[in-house]
């Protein structure tokens, strides 16, 4: 180590992803000292409230905007970890044959160096060594999902270039971008199976059938993070974002004795590096702990 701490950002496009996608992995280094920044790129202003036990969120978009807000930041506490919002407008989830237009100003429809010019001013200002965000199909095919990867890779290949968004601030070169695998078809398979053999009903049962249906490809993992110490941080931030996680649903479904058991880790797919690794890795800063200015 050279002395000076390392870094992550990780890049999402709602309030309540950071909790789904890669949790436990930032409580984790933000507990063993990691400045962990979570950005979100839009308020979730169009999301709906998914939780049975909630009430109604009256305001339009300025009151679930003002919701999520105060959710996330709870989240944010739970997990040990810094925040901030690019501050565009969710797109919402487009439903329909044919699908309906996005609405007018979302974050999806922003021009993408437009939409990658905050980032790419956070980047320079943090100076992260190593961003996480989605792959090129979100994740699942939600517009905001897609964007925000199109935003943050943007932003991890031009935020070192002296010449592009010239007075954002110093530049600074990213060294390692992620891709988080928060919903794998081998994770959700391996637990369905450990729960179907303990004689318990699955939650993933339909959830297997449908992606093999639509016969959704499986992207490369080439690093896995054992953070299951940290489970109960990221439950806590789950928690946190009350109008969308019913805390007697989906994310809850699974013993949490038997996910420890069966899958401590949480994946990535390790998409650009400019340092040299050797591939599997268990640890994101493979590579850069003994430089850490990068």
């Amino acid at each position: 180590m050279t002395g000076e701490r390392l870094r992550l950002m990780a890049v999402h496009a709602h309030p309540d992803d950071e909790s789904s996608k890669g949790a436990a992995t930032t409580a984790k280094y933000a507990a063993e000292g990691v400045d962990v920044l979570v950005v979100s790129c839009t308020g979730g202003e169009r999301g709906d409230v998914l939780n049975p036990q909630h009430p109604a969120v009256e305001g339009g978009l300025d009151g679930m905007r003002e919701y999520r807000r105060h959710e996330m930041a709870a989240a944010a506490s739970a997990l040990g970890v810094q925040h901030r919002w690019l501050g565009f407008v969710d797109s919402g989830l487009p439903e329909g044959d044919p699908l309906p237009p996005l609405p007018e100003g979302c974050f999806a429809l922003v021009p993408l160096e437009e939409a990658a010019a905050p980032l790419v001013q956070l980047v320079r200002e943090f100076r992260p060594h190593v961003i996480t965000t989605y792959d090129p199909t979100g994740g699942y095919p939600h517009p905001d999902h897609i964007m925000c990867h199109r935003v943050s890779a943007e932003a991890f290949a031009a935020a070192g270039d002296p010449e592009r968004y010239r007075g954002l601030g110093e530049p600074w070169a990213p060294s390692k971008l992620y891709y988080n695998h928060g919903f794998s078809l081998a994770r959700m398979r391996a637990v369905h199976d450990a729960i179907v053999a303990a004689g318990r009903e699955s939650p993933f049962g339909d959830w297997l059938d449908s992606r093999q249906a639509r016969e959704v490809p499986e992207r490369e993992v080439t690093t896995r993070i054992e953070c299951s110490a940290y489970f109960p941080q990221r439950d806590d931030a789950l928690r946190a974002h009350a109008t969308q996680i019913d805390p007697d649903g989906f994310f809850f479904a699974v013993p949490r004795e038997l996910e420890v058991a069966q899958w401590p880790t949480e994946e990535y797919e390790l998409a650009v590096s400019h340092v040299p690794v050797t591939l599997p890795e268990d640890d994101l800063f493979a590579g850069l702990r003994g430089d850490a200015t990068a």
